[in-house]
């Protein structure tokens, strides 16, 4: 929807189990429709946040399948401002994990995939609307990736994008997304990883106009980031704002047997839950929660420093965890308010609970009324 003329929100439609072009404009007809006309009360256009996998893309650009979804967009008042384009290939109903990372910015498939979505947002843009699309932070840290091949493949996406835009008159922008145990994952690796891409660039400016950050709400609530100081670092190293992926996570004391003991009913084997903590020692950071549960259900020494620890499980927005947990909502509230003081630091803003599917039965809702839920919880608080 119109948040005003220049700045959109939309739902995530990654949401939907869906890999397929056929799929996923299945679950478009099916669930995102009856989202719009909970949220939508008069002749408002829909805007669409769009999750395609790297089959659905690929059909979607074969025959006049792209020319058929122009105008199914059109006949239903809707639009499409933005693609997630982090996930490849199956993100449902099957282990994902540290899969959800390849294949990475060192291989040619992912630059064809981010391409080819590129080619179909800046046709489905409407006039006067950025373009923008959004994908993994290069790579995970396990992979060792070779930055030098997430160099070259970025900044030829860079140019990529660059030639669309001038030939449609869309401005197009890649958002990298900063995530736990990512290749760059909280706000002082992000200006890190972006000095040494810039350094190595023959046009950084080019590189700036295209390429910019995908801040997630969650995951830099997770890495204990302060939202207003790490959107004023990016901001001010120069770096877009491509989008911003409203989300929350799920916290908890450390010192509450309690606590740790519920924490366990969110392990389960399909997505990574990527654990840190925030200790007078220090901090520790788990790759997942089977891991972090084996390791916290042991007691340990007592600090006089309150300890805390943050799980990268998406929780819906406008909900908390039965206590002892809570959540990072608060981290989401700040960067709403951080739009008020600052209206032009973002224009995209996504609503990206994935994890219906998988969500404890307390915190459930049918999908469709938890996405409308959503949506009044961001506009209350906008």
């Amino acid at each position: 929807m119109h948040l005003d003329h220049q700045h959109h929100l939309a739902y995530c439609t990654n949401i939907h189990p869906a890999e397929s072009w056929a799929e996923t404009l299945g679950a478009l007809q099916e669930h995102t429709l009856q989202v719009r006309d909970k949220v939508i009360r008069n002749d408002e256009p829909y805007a669409i946040g769009l999750r395609l996998s790297a089959l659905a893309a690929h059909e979607l650009l074969e025959g006049d399948n792209l020319p058929l979804f122009q105008d199914w967009l059109a006949g239903q008042n809707c639009y499409v401002f933005t693609i997630n384009g982090f996930p490849y290939g199956a993100f449902h109903g099957t282990r994902v994990k540290e899969n959800v990372y390849r294949p990475d910015w060192s291989a040619p498939e992912r630059l064809t995939y981010t391409n080819q979505l590129f080619e179909i947002i800046s046709q489905l843009t409407p006039e006067g609307v950025e373009g923008s699309v959004s994908t993994l932070p290069g790579s995970f840290k396990a992979f060792k990736a070779d930055e030098a091949s997430l160099f070259a493949n970025l900044e030829a996406c860079a140019h990529h994008i660059e030639s669309l835009s001038g030939q449609t008159g869309r401005d197009l922008h890649l958002g990298l997304e900063p995530e736990p145990l990512g290749h760059f994952e909280n706000t002082s690796e992000t200006l890190a990883f972006f000095e040494r891409l810039l350094e190595q660039a023959d046009d950084p400016d080019l590189l700036l106009r295209r390429l910019g950050i995908n801040y997630d709400t969650c995951h830099f609530a997770v890495e204990f980031d302060d939202c207003r100081e790490s959107i004023d670092a990016l901001r001010g190293a120069g770096l877009r704002l491509s989008k911003v992926h409203l989300s929350n996570a799920l916290a908890f004391d450390l010192d509450n047997p309690e606590a740790v003991e519920a924490i366990a009913q969110f392990d389960e084997p399909t997505y990574l839950h990527q654990l840190i903590t925030n200790e007078g020692t220090g901090r520790r950071l788990f790759t997942d929660l089977p891991e972090a549960l084996a390791q916290l259900q042991e007691p340990s020494p007592t600090t006089e420093d309150h300890s805390e620890a943050r799980v990268h499980f998406h929780i819906p927005l406008y909900s908390d965890p039965t206590p002892p947990l809570r959540s990072t909502k608060s981290h989401v509230s700040e960067l709403l308010s951080y739009r008020r003081n600052h209206p032009d630091f973002c224009t995209h803003f996504e609503i990206e609970t994935y994890t219906w599917g998988v969500l404890p039965g307390d915190l459930q809702k049918p999908i469709v009324d938890q996405i409308a839920e959503e949506y009044r919880w961001v506009l209350s608080e906008l």
